[in-house]
């Protein structure tokens, strides 16, 4: 039975807590400890805890360096076999999930889903401590860290630690000076997305960035708050 639900669209498993349905009750279970923060599976080497055991044997991939997952096409390597399976459709240009609010297109049925919130604004995941909502469950996850003040992601090279792995790599960019994202104008590189969106600004000459009261613009932030200090 479970089986066959896979060629058909029936899900038959609700969550209590959100919209989401789900195939099996076991897949159901594990989507449920997004919200009851539940995580049985403990990794061995650091104590971090997960929600199923194969969030937890992705995590202990990340405890090695080995890479056994690799392209065909361009030789880079992976430490998942999904990594590799999302990343080939860079070669392939293979989109198969299409959104039916816009033209977009993804490689992953998740990825669809979650951008298919920017339509409809829903927020399912909420945070039982302050009843904020969250687009993905991640994105809850990283959040209730606040709550907690759990820092997870320790830095190789100091003392600091991080909520996510995302501001992590960003931080450890600081001790590497790898600067990965490059300005197609004029070949200048940056530490992170951010400072390269700002940077294009110098050449596009956009200034999203509007004081109402005199209407000058600014293309950051920053300069915009200098310039209200000017006022004050």
């Amino acid at each position: 039975m479970d089986h066959q639900r896979t060629h058909t669209v029936e899900r038959p498993f609700s969550c209590s807590h959100c919209p989401k349905t789900f195939r099996r009750s076991s897949h159901l279970r594990n989507h449920q400890r997004v919200h009851t923060r539940e995580r049985p599976f403990t990794c061995s080497v650091c104590g971090r805890g997960c929600s199923d055991l194969s969030s937890l044997q992705r995590h202990k991939v990340t405890h090695s360096n080995e890479r056994p997952f690799k392209c065909s096409d361009c030789g880079k390597d992976f430490k998942s076999s999904h990594q590799l399976l999302v990343h080939q459709c860079i070669h392939t240009e293979e989109r198969p999930f299409s959104c039916s609010h816009c033209t977009k297109r993804f490689t992953t049925s998740s990825y669809l889903w979650e951008h298919q919130r920017v339509h409809t604004n829903e927020r399912p995941f909420k945070c039982s401590d302050c009843g904020s909502g969250f687009k993905r469950s991640q994105d809850l996850v990283s959040h209730q860290r606040i709550h907690t003040e759990e820092r997870l992601f320790t830095c190789a090279h100091c003392p600091k630690s991080f909520r996510t792995s995302s501001n992590l790599r960003k931080h450890e960019r600081v001790h590497t000076g790898a600067k990965p994202f490059t300005c197609s104008l004029c070949g200048k590189g940056f530490s992170d997305s951010c400072n390269l969106r700002e940077h294009q600004r110098v050449h596009t000459g956009e200034r999203p960035f509007t004081r109402s009261q005199c209407g000058k613009g600014f293309s950051d932030s920053s300069l915009l708050l200098r310039h209200q200090r000017i006022h004050k």
